[in-house]
């Protein structure tokens, strides 16, 4: 999976890409269909404190993308925050094509039954 990181006011450290970075692999882990990540962490002065640090993903796959984006006082927890949203969204998409197969193969077995009798 390609990575591209952007920041905005915020100084990009060895830390905060290992975050980042251990995020993404672990996102990969769920749905190896991802083709690249774009993330951007961005640090906002006229925001009230507990909104202060913002990070934004969006997950480019086979189908539609994914996005999610969230607001911190913390820039690491902003980044564990939106790793579980894009996380929970990866999860649905997944149940979601789980449950069209097994909706599919109960009418083909309905089928076959109906004709057999």
């Amino acid at each position: 999976m390609k990575l591209i990181l952007s920041t905005h006011n915020v100084t990009l450290t060895k830390t905060l890409e290992d975050r980042v970075v251990k995020k993404l692999e672990q996102l990969d882990h769920l749905d190896s269909r991802a083709v690249d990540a774009r993330v951007t962490l961005e640090n906002d002065h006229q925001r009230a404190p507990e909104r202060k640090f913002c990070c934004s993903m969006q997950l480019a796959m086979r189908g539609p993308d994914l996005f999610a984006e969230a607001r911190d006082s913390d820039l690491y927890a902003a980044i564990d925050v939106v790793a579980k949203k894009i996380e929970q969204q990866i999860r649905k998409r997944h149940n979601k094509i789980k449950a069209r197969k097994h909706k599919d193969a109960a009418k083909l077995k309905q089928a076959k039954r109906e004709a057999s009798t």
